[in-house]
């Protein structure tokens, strides 16, 4: 008996789609346009988030030992973080605006399980033992994204003190699980095609730590937001030697690691524009709406045409749990993540 295996970047669709609500969001703030384009994309990124909820609980319901395997699997386990981190978007960006008390509450809520799980992980990972071949960026999920991503939602709802502590938890974690990220990126073997996209999360960081900060600021540009800026263009200038590489991939789940992660960076280049009141200054926003929307929007309608073909999700048997293939030894064969 066969079941259909949801692996934990499933929940990288929702994530990605609920960045690109909050690049609308700030687009409506700022007088860019109708708060209902950033309302409707949220209802489609909580429909996507909570179908990827249902389907990955049937999953482990039918495959016993799925769960425990995938949170502590060396590869996949980061990803499980996005379960609860793109609720934090959907709270901030749907409901915050119609009912913000309720939003308080969630965002609380949200935050401390976050907080939890991130600890959960940090402490997992300190037993020893991880080889530093299976770091990828994803490591920055339930840490740095985490907390940057509840630091701005905390912001967006006017929990400001809350805002800065978690803003201290996730740039902390950036600069050190950050450094030797990068250090094994730099100086260890590439990392094989199923988790060459999650190259693109080193842009998040910097971009989603901006958003934070700039949400507790108003979106004032300060001398703080210019040092984030500064590392973000080097991790977007770092992308173009990479790009002959990501263009060579087949499309695959991993592929919507480029979503939020462009959607964070498009956010923060809006507040920018705005800070400065540039010539052309709605021209070059909406260029930059245009384009992560053609991007995420291109990425939503490939993952159509790959689930109308039955190509997007593997099949595995309902059996007891068995050691995963270590996608470092094998890098064609990366059970943890569908392909």
């Amino acid at each position: 008996m066969s079941t259909t295996r949801i692996p934990l970047n499933f929940f990288g669709m929702g994530f990605g789609l609920a960045g690109l609500a909050t690049a609308w969001r700030i687009a409506a703030e700022l007088g860019l346009a109708p708060h209902w384009v950033s309302d409707t994309l949220t209802v489609v990124a909580a429909l996507v988030w909570a179908t990827s909820c249902g389907l990955y609980l049937r999953y482990t319901l039918a495959t016993r030992g799925a769960f425990v395997r995938d949170l502590k699997d060396m590869t996949a386990g980061p990803f499980a973080s996005l379960a609860l981190t793109t609720p934090v978007l959907l709270v901030a960006d749907g409901v915050a605006p119609y009912a913000h008390e309720l939003a308080v509450v969630l965002i609380d809520f949200l935050a401390v399980a976050i907080v939890l799980l991130g600890g959960w992980f940090t402490g997992f990972w300190m037993h020893g033992g991880v080889e530093l071949d299976r770091l990828h960026p994803g490591y920055f999920l339930p840490t740095v994204a985490g907390g940057l991503v509840a630091s701005a939602g905390a912001a967006e709802v006017g929990q400001v003190r809350l805002a800065q502590l978690l803003l201290g938890l996730g740039l902390i974690c950036w600069v050190i699980v950050g450094s030797m990220i990068l250090g094994r990126l730099i100086f260890r073997p590439p990392l094989p095609d199923a988790l060459a996209p999650t190259m693109a999360i080193e842009v998040a960081p910097a971009a989603v730590a901006s958003v934070a900060y700039l949400f507790s600021t108003g979106g004032h540009v300060d001398r703080f937001a210019a040092i984030l800026a500064g590392y973000g263009l080097l991790m977007v200038a770092a992308q173009l030697p990479l790009l002959p590489r990501y263009l060579r991939l087949k499309f695959s789940l991993s592929t919507w690691a480029f979503t939020f992660s462009w959607a964070a960076v498009a956010s923060t280049a809006l507040f920018w524009i705005a800070s400065g009141h540039p010539s052309g200054e709605r021209i070059y926003s909406y260029l930059v709406l245009a384009a992560i929307s053609l991007l995420i929007g291109g990425v939503a309608a490939r993952t159509v045409i790959a689930i109308a073909g039955h190509e997007l999700l593997p099949s595995a048997p309902i059996a007891p749990a068995t050691p995963a293939i270590d996608p470092i030894a094998d890098a064609h064969a990366t059970p943890a993540l569908a392909r």
